[in-house]
């Protein structure tokens, strides 16, 4: 399903900013080392930095192959893009039309795209280079085309609204999954206006929507490892913090669902958000203590503190060796290891 847009309405319209880079001081955290093997992925010498400021809550980065980031503010119902050494803007789409009255555009674009009390959440480009967007208020994942249409991927499943898409991932071949809790509803899953029984992990492939996994009560994050044998998504289970590991069949469904790896040692709250896998199989995951680390076998190898709670993270810059990371009000980074697995 298509939604047409007129050339003015569909841009993300530039805005420029500023932001100064400042490093994390020592107080706000920093790198707590638990096993040998982290040194492998994180040098001794690594810096958290801090990219910009003052954002209402940010969510889902994603690197541009245009070699750019983006992000969504979703309290704001702004796409934000950052482009080294430190310009933040509003994210104007590659359509090459031309802005005009930029505040007025800005103002009826987020209407149409995000008219309830979140916005944009999870980001990501397909094999097309093609951004797709988790529409967490409007309860839909949509797709910004070439041409300057909106294609809408995923709204319903089985003739029910999905409940509010927070985040995706692509296969190679282009299936996309997603994970869809109730977050985004006013009263979560007591809201009168949830429309589904679950909180579903979906599959997005030529034979259309699919639901491939129901059983954590509030799916998040999820990543694909290296090879794409397996699909991690985290979230709720029963009220308590749980990466579940899925083994990928493939025509895309999902099989063997096991405990992964619980937040019982590592958290003081009770969830997992968003979460990342390096080229070694490595996780990454958003927790309120900081960003996790974990190795393949589920062993914790450390945690990357910071002065704000994380929610989100994407690999970035050419080499994609950079760790682009959402917190609550501020974008941060940290560079990794230069070492590839066969090093």
């Amino acid at each position: 399903m298509r939604v047409p847009i007129t050339p003015w309405l569909f841009a993300f319209i530039l805005i420029t900013g500023s932001c100064g880079e400042a490093k994390f001081p020592t107080s706000a955290g920093g790198i707590v080392r638990i096993d040998p093997n982290l040194d492998l992925i994180l040098p001794s010498d690594a810096k958290l930095e801090k990219l910009a400021g003052g954002f209402s809550f940010l969510e889902g980065p994603v690197w541009s192959p245009r070699g750019y980031l983006l992000f969504s503010d979703m309290r704001s119902h702004r796409i934000y893009r950052w482009v080294a050494p430190g310009n933040v803007s509003l994210f104007e789409a590659q359509t090459g039309f031309a802005a005009e009255d930029h505040t007025l555009h800005s103002f009826f674009l987020r209407k149409l795209l995000f008219h309830h009390r979140t916005g944009p959440n999870g980001l990501a480009f397909d094999k097309e280079a093609r951004l797709t967007i988790c529409e967490h208020g409007n309860r839909r994942v949509t797709r910004i085309e070439k041409d300057g249409t909106l294609t809408i991927v995923a709204e319903r499943y089985q003739g029910k609204r999905l409940n509010s898409p927070n985040d995706l991932v692509f296969r190679a071949d282009g299936m996309l999954y997603f994970t869809d809790p109730s977050f985004g509803l006013p009263d979560g899953d007591n809201d009168q206006e949830k429309e589904l029984p679950y909180s579903g992990i979906f599959l997005v492939s030529d034979r259309g929507l699919e639901l491939v996994g129901s059983e954590l009560d509030g799916p998040n994050g999820l990543a694909l490892s290296p090879d794409e044998k397996y699909l991690y998504v985290n979230g709720y289970h029963r009220q308590k913090a749980l990466i579940m590991r899925y083994e990928v069949n493939v025509d895309g469904t999902l099989a063997n669902g096991t405990g992964f790896f619980s937040g019982s040692s590592v958290l003081e709250g009770e969830w997992f958000d968003g979460m990342k896998v390096d080229a070694r199989g490595n996780l990454y995951v958003a927790t309120p203590g900081g960003i996790i680390i974990i190795d393949p076998s589920g062993k914790h190898l450390g945690t990357l503190q910071g002065p704000e709670e994380p929610s989100n993270l994407a690999w970035g810059d050419a080499d994609g060796r950079t760790l682009y990371i959402t917190a609550e009000t501020g974008l941060y980074r940290i560079r990794m290891s230069r070492e590839d697995p066969e090093d």
